[in-house]
């Protein structure tokens, strides 16, 4: 089955897209969160700024930018001055804090660069002369106490995050394998069950699981079917039996009218009129008689009861005798058959059963001569090809429409019921010519000829 393999792959090609997406909509994430955590660092730039900016004055006072002093005071933040040499405060903004110490050691100024002065997070800028140092509100940033890093950790980051990757795709793959495994398994019978269907098999599917509701329509189904075709299996036998019966029991009569008829036309003591109406009666009773053969034999190939005895036989020999038959007959030289063959083809050898052949190539030249009262020219010919051969048989009569064409080629079969049952059809000799050369796995096209009159097409395969 091609649609179970389908099936999974639709659902891993689906899984594998929803990482992906999940993949680049995380990747934006952290992006769009890492751009904006740069600003992080706006901190130790304002520090750096008050370093640069507090200047001293000819009277050794600290004046600060305004520029700087206003956005200290946006931020909310204070900020002082501790000199290098005295380690105390020389300058300090007005919004500090009342809890500063007047003198810091160098441990005081590393604690202050790493964390905290009374909870505010503090940052400094360097000097010259000192250090400057800027506190913020206790809520506004976090500040890493020691944001140190294993060198080895970072080097193998990018390894390290690839195989987590790799990780978390098999795992998600597993899961879904998994929780999907059950659904796929029910539906591989359904599946398997609509082919076989299609096939003409009867299914039975359990009716459970999570698909339970398919599986009992699908074997209702099957039921309905089943119930169809042994129905149509009891008509067609029905019907194959009555023609067989109709057909036997037609001949007895048949064959008495036949025999009567025949000696009044031959009977001196009756007047011409009557002879005509007895000889008119034997060529009706002859054609009753052609009739009813082909009606049972289109049966018998219909339901595989003529047995096809095939061997390997020169159709060119069979296509010779079927016109030199044609010929004989046709004393009033109505039908004058042409033979078009290559003259060098004298062998072409297909594997068939050379009653059938005979017959249908006799209903095609027949076929043209019931169609064409006026008479018309008829031409036989035959075209070898490799591992084929194609016999064709058209007149220059008066053909047929290509409505009528269409349908000879399209039509129903003969002996199936459809909804134009009512309707009289015509053809059966072609019908036969169908059955004939499907039973040989050949191939048969009707169509106008090169006259304008009808051509059919045969095509057979070569031994």
């Amino acid at each position: 089955m091609k649609s179970v393999p389908k099936l999974i792959r639709r659902f891993i090609g689906i899984l594998f897209l929803s990482i992906i997406l999940l993949f680049i909509i995380n990747f934006a994430f952290i992006s769009a969160l890492a751009v904006k955590q740069n600003s992080n660092g706006r901190p130790w730039k304002i520090a750096e700024e008050v370093a640069n900016k507090l200047e001293i004055t000819s009277n050794g006072d600290y004046v600060l930018d305004d520029y700087i002093a206003n956005e200290l005071k946006d931020s909310n933040a204070w900020a002082i001055f501790i000199e290098n040499k005295t380690n105390s405060i020389k300058w300090q903004t007005n919004n500090a804090p009342d809890n500063l110490k007047n003198t810091y050691t160098l441990s005081d100024i590393s604690n202050i660069t790493r964390g905290y002065i009374d909870g505010c997070p503090t940052f400094t800028g360097e000097r010259d002369d000192g250090i400057i140092v800027t506190g913020f509100p206790k809520d506004s940033y976090w500040k890493h106490m020691w944001p140190s890093w294993d060198y080895n950790f970072i080097a193998n980051l990018p390894k390290t995050v690839i195989s987590l990757f790799i990780v978390n795709i098999v795992l998600i793959f597993i899961i879904y394998i998994v929780t999907n495994s059950k659904i796929i398994k029910s539906i591989k019978p359904i599946t398997n069950a609509i082919q076989d269907l299609g096939n003409g098999k009867n299914v039975r599917l359990k009716e459970s699981g999570l698909l339970s509701e398919i599986s009992l329509n699908i074997n209702k189904t099957s039921e309905i079917l089943e119930n169809q075709r042994i129905e149509l299996r009891k008509k067609e036998t029905a019907r194959a039996n009555w023609i067989a019966g109709v057909s036997h029991d037609i001949r007895t009569p048949l064959s008495m009218i036949m025999g009567y008829a025949s000696q009044l036309k031959n009977d001196n003591n009756i007047s011409n009129d009557e002879r005509k109406k007895a000889d008119i009666i034997v060529k009706q009773s002859e054609k009753m008689k052609n009739l009813i053969n082909d009606l049972n034999l289109a049966s018998k190939l219909e339901y595989n009861m003529q047995p096809i005895n095939k061997k390997e036989v020169n159709v060119v020999a069979i296509l010779r005798q079927v016109v030199v038959d044609f010929l004989n007959i046709d004393i009033d030289n109505c039908y004058p058959i042409e033979w078009l063959i290559d003259d060098n083809l004298k062998v072409c050898n297909i594997k068939a059963d050379k009653v059938l052949i005979y017959r249908a190539i006799n209903n095609l030249i027949q076929n043209s001569i019931n169609h064409n009262n006026n008479g018309c020219r008829i031409y036989v010919d035959l075209i070898e090809e490799t591992n084929k051969c194609k016999i064709i048989v058209y007149d220059n009569g008066i053909g047929a429409t290509d409505d009528e064409i269409e349908k000879l080629n399209n039509t129903p079969h003969y002996m199936v019921c459809d909804e134009n049952a009512t309707e009289q059809r015509h053809g059966l000799g072609l019908l036969i010519v169908k059955q004939i050369i499907s039973a040989h796995n050949g191939t048969i096209e009707i169509k106008h000829s090169i006259y304008d009159g009808f051509c059919v097409e045969i095509t057979l395969p070569t031994t």
